[in-house]
């Protein structure tokens, strides 16, 4: 179904249900949507395209049926953004229509050439250029460099105030047929703040400071916003400050105004750390801290990652693998560091069995996330009495350091 914005501007988008990794990583367990926007005036312009996963082409060609047109009647291709979910079908497009402009920011330009081999038909935007679409319809570009590649853009249409904004504002999650913030009930609109959240540490958060820089752009650049339309997740037409709240909110996680909660990352091999982590989890009960707990490698680190990014405090636990770090644990961290998942107070426990050695590598993966360390405690095999009370302690100890935040 076509989905109609406002008077000339159309919502025609793809769902993805699959069992591929966004960007070759990322879990898409219910899916993802693929949106692109076609703005009607006596020229016709498409923004933002898809690659060939699941059929989206089909999915947009029969949206487009519905008003009458094909691929082959888009008189200017808008490319706010050159990643291949957004360009990977661009060959075939530029083969079944053979007059559209291409247009998109200078470095995007050049990824066409480098991509696509696509070197004619094509026009560089740039930053406050616009674009005459007749009838009144005028649509503005505004440059807002690495959220999250250097060469993103916006587009915005000054007849209805709607900005496309791309990978900003976007979220993980199929939408079927409501694909509006205003059709979603309570339970949709908590599963896509969850999976906004998920979608911004997983892909956006290590470029924070460029999200708060565009907004501003944005801000003092546009008159209005009356609509946000990204290209995933829903279409924000009756309350767009709240996804522009809501990614505010989000990188100023990467500034330490984190939430008042503490993350518990685990993992175990014979349950001895287990029992560790389950004494840590009744100290921070106790002190009446929200807290969420994920287990590795049971729990891929795409939700993990989410629950770290927003949380003041995070629990590291593992044992001693092989004289070094529990691997699936190496990898969590790993995948912190190349996010920039810094500023948080830290508590470190895990068991050994015959000998220790996980604490030198632990300690080098810190030196680049700036990380307040609690004293960790380390013990051999199962935890004693005394062991338990003094993690339950220790738990206790840094539900008090994150409520003093």
């Amino acid at each position: 179904m076509l989905h109609t914005i406002s008077d000339g501007v159309y919502c025609v988008h793809a769902d993805i249900q699959t069992k591929d990794l966004f960007e070759g990583i990322w879990p898409v367990a219910r899916g993802v949507s693929l949106n692109c926007y076609l703005v009607r005036g006596e020229k016709t312009a498409l923004i933002d395209l898809v690659r060939d996963w699941t059929d989206a082409p089909g999915q947009l060609e029969a949206k487009l049926s519905e008003l009458g047109l094909s691929f082959a009647d888009i008189d200017y291709l808008i490319l706010n953004h050159l990643e291949p979910d957004h360009t990977g079908w661009l060959r075939e497009f530029f083969r079944v229509n053979t007059r559209a402009e291409i247009l998109a920011t200078p470095k995007g330009i050049k990824l066409v050439r480098s991509f696509y081999g696509i070197t004619e038909r094509l026009k560089e935007l740039r930053d406050g250029d616009s674009l005459d679409l007749g009838k009144g319809r005028i649509l503005r570009f505004i440059e807002t460099p690495n959220i999250h590649w250097p060469e993103t853009m916006v587009t915005y249409d000054e007849a209805s105030g709607t900005l496309f904004s791309c990978d900003a504002f976007g979220a993980f999650g199929a939408l079927g047929d409501k694909v509006f913030d205003d059709q979603l009930s309570a339970e949709e609109h908590a599963f896509f703040e969850e999976e906004t959240l998920r979608y911004y540490s997983n892909i956006i958060a290590s470029f924070s400071s460029f999200v708060e820089k565009g907004i501003q752009k944005i801000r003092e650049t546009v008159p209005v916003i009356n609509c946000v339309a990204p290209s995933h997740g829903p279409v924000w037409r009756k309350d767009p400050n709240a996804i522009i709240k809501r990614y505010l909110d989000y990188a100023a996680y990467a500034r330490g105004k984190t939430e008042k909660e503490i993350c518990v990352i685990w993992g175990s091999m014979y349950g001895n750390t287990k029992a560790g982590v389950d004494a840590v989890i009744r100290g921070i009960e106790a002190e009446g801290v929200p807290y969420t707990a994920y287990r590795v490698p049971d729990e891929d680190v795409s939700y993990v990652l989410a629950g770290a990014y927003k949380s003041a405090g995070l629990v590291i636990a593992m044992p001693t693998y092989e004289y070094a770090v529990f691997p699936p644990m190496a990898y969590v961290l790993d995948i912190f560091r190349r996010k920039h998942i810094s500023g948080k107070t830290v508590l470190r426990i895990g068991s050994w069995g015959w000998a220790g050695g996980a604490k030198k590598e632990y300690e080098g993966t810190l030196e680049k996330l700036s990380w307040t360390s609690m004293e960790a405690l380390e013990w051999p095999g199962f935890p004693d009495g005394e062991t338990l009370a003094l993690l339950e302690a220790r738990g206790r100890e840094l539900a008090r350091r994150v409520q003093s935040l």
